[in-house]
Order: structure tokens, then C-alpha cells, then sequence
């Protein structure tokens, strides 16, 4: 059984055939796990928003018990250097 052009022609289809039907497939797979990866990437996002969230909700009421301190330290500063008083009795 000798091979003719067809034959050889009609085998090299069917090779690239079987190549591309595999790349498509691994493709396929691909596509799945950049999409689970993208959906991690989202997940992580969304956690590193909250965490910057609660960060500066942190910062600003650390900002605010620094301004009442900062108000009330006249006021201490005056009573620390005030006079004794006697004591009664």
C-alpha cells in the first residue's frame, strides 16, 4: 500500500486537526482558571477596601481623641500649677 499526495495531505489535515482541537481544549482550561483567579483577585480587593476602610475610620478617631486631649490640656496644665488648698477639717 503505497501513500499517495492525497493520502499524505489528507493525514497532515487530520495532524493539524487533532493539534488545534488540543490547544483549543487546554485553551478552554485556561479561560477557567483566569477566571478563578480573577474572581480571588476580586475577593482579595474587596478585603484590602475594607481593611483600608477601618483604617481610616481607626485614623480619624485617633485624629478626634487627639483634639479633645489637646483641648483639655490648658485646663490641666492650670490645675497642676495651681496652689495646693488646705485641706478642711
Amino acid at each position: 500500500m503505497f501513500l499517495t499526495k492525497q493520502h499524505l495531505k489528507t493525514a497532515g489535515m487530520l495532524g493539524v486537526a487533532i493539534i488545534a482541537t488540543s490547544s483549543l481544549g487546554a485553551c478552554a482550561t485556561y479561560k477557567n482558571e483566569f477566571a478563578n483567579i480573577n474572581t480571588r483577585l476580586d475577593q482579595l480587593d474587596a478585603k484590602v477596601q475594607g481593611a483600608a476602610q477601618s483604617a481610616e475610620s481607626a485614623n480619624q478617631s485617633a485624629q478626634r481623641a487627639n483634639q479633645r486631649l489637646d483641648q483639655i490640656e490648658g485646663r490641666v496644665q492650670q490645675l497642676e500649677t495651681a496652689p495646693r488648698r488646705a485641706a478642711r477639717g
